[in-house]
């Protein structure tokens, strides 16, 4: 098969250009993401307990909300952040069902509200 590559003329090339590393800028970088999971893990190779995966979310709450004070009109990934928040929300009550000295901990380390 033959694919046929079209040419962007150079005023959308940039706009393409600029929207992709929008994205990029939006997302955790990979060594953030390791920092993140190194502080708050349980024990080596920990990536998946609640606090860990608390600590995620924030970070990426805290990226897109910044995102969202410049972009105000982004419905999108505002939507996004509400069921971010809402994730850390069911996970912050479930820690806390399991183990509230560990919620505690996390809540004054992370600095949220409770």
């Amino acid at each position: 098969m033959h694919y046929q590559v079209r040419r962007l003329p150079p005023s959308q090339t940039w706009f393409a250009l600029l929207s992709i590393a929008r994205l990029f800028d939006m997302a955790l970088a990979k060594e953030e993401k390791q920092k993140i999971i190194k502080k708050f893990a349980r024990e080596k190779g920990d990536t998946g307990s609640p606090e860990v995966q608390i600590a995620l979310l924030s970070a990426q709450i805290d990226k897109l909300a910044a995102h969202l004070k410049e972009h105000k009109k982004d419905v999108h990934s505002r939507r996004g952040l509400l069921s971010m928040v809402a994730k850390r929300r069911r996970l912050l009550n479930y820690l806390k069902g399991r183990d509230d000295t560990r919620f505690n901990n996390l809540v004054k380390e992370l600095k949220l509200e409770k």
